[in-house]
């Protein structure tokens, strides 16, 4: 059993793999101070609730919080008894990277680059809906080149009502229309919509810079609802960086 943990700023994702699908999907607020014991404790719960023994193999970590990891890696040699391997980046699980420097790719984007590739004929872009979205592209023969970051739509919707005095939160829902017809309408116009279009203009451009004729696919927490409103997306696979985790931990594991 392989216990996949991916780190973002706003969430941690936890999968267990039996070694043909996911037994089990856990999410959690990520803290950077939360002890391996803390979390121990609420891992052991979520085991319970799901009708599993608390129990691992192995495990993989993407993080791109780095003060997360020494927890993590407590979590795992104390309480599951095994070493965590940490996927870093993309030449030790065999992805060519275009970047500069090549280690500055999160693990998350080089997790998301490898289950792309493992499913797709490149040249594919991969949009992540998270705390921020990511663009991430990769050419016909296979090379992770970069990409593009856009400020999360939680977060915009978040600064444009702390930063007015009488705009209020809505509900991250689209409406039917562009034209508002009260002041929520209005907001959810321009903030799902208009994000919907700022999507789709990134991806169409770096869709045109790979060439055209790429696979454009979404994930993320957010990424089912904007499905069905940009029009450059054409699937979404919500446990794509799981899926990622587990192909770097095969390659890890043979390194």
């Amino acid at each position: 059993m392989l216990l996949a943990i991916d780190v973002g700023n706003t969430h941690m994702v936890f999968g267990l793999w039996d070694g043909a699908d996911w037994k089990a999907i856990w999410r959690r607020a990520t803290d950077p101070l939360e002890t391996e014991d803390q979390l121990a404790s609420w891992l052991s719960g979520v085991h319970g609730l799901s009708g599993l023994e608390m129990r691992a193999d192995a495990v993989a970590i993407a993080s791109v919080v780095p003060q997360a990891d020494s927890h993590l890696e407590l979590l795992s040699s104390r309480w599951l008894g095994v070493e965590p391997v940490f996927l870093r980046n993309g030449a030790e699980v065999g992805l060519r990277v275009d970047y500069d420097p090549p280690h500055a790719v999160g693990a998350d984007r080089i997790a998301n680059a490898l289950a792309a590739l493992s499913r797709f004929r490149p040249p594919i872009v991969v949009v992540d809906f998270g705390t921020a979205t990511t663009f991430d592209s990769i050419d016909g023969n296979g090379v992770y080149v970069g990409g593009a970051i856009l400020p999360g739509v939680e977060i915009a919707s978040q600064a444009l009502v702390e930063r007015t005095a009488k705009l209020p939160q809505i509900d991250l829902v689209a409406p039917k229309t562009a034209i508002g017809k009260n002041t929520v309408h209005s907001l959810q116009s321009g903030v799902m919509l208009g994000y919907a279009g700022a999507v789709d203009a990134l991806a169409g451009q770096i869709d045109a810079e790979l060439g055209g004729g790429s696979t454009i696919i979404a994930t993320g927490g957010l990424g089912r609802v904007f499905l069905g409103l940009c029009k450059t997306i054409q699937d979404y696979h919500g446990t794509l960086t799981l899926d990622g985790l587990v192909i770097a931990y095969s390659k890890l594991a043979r390194a």
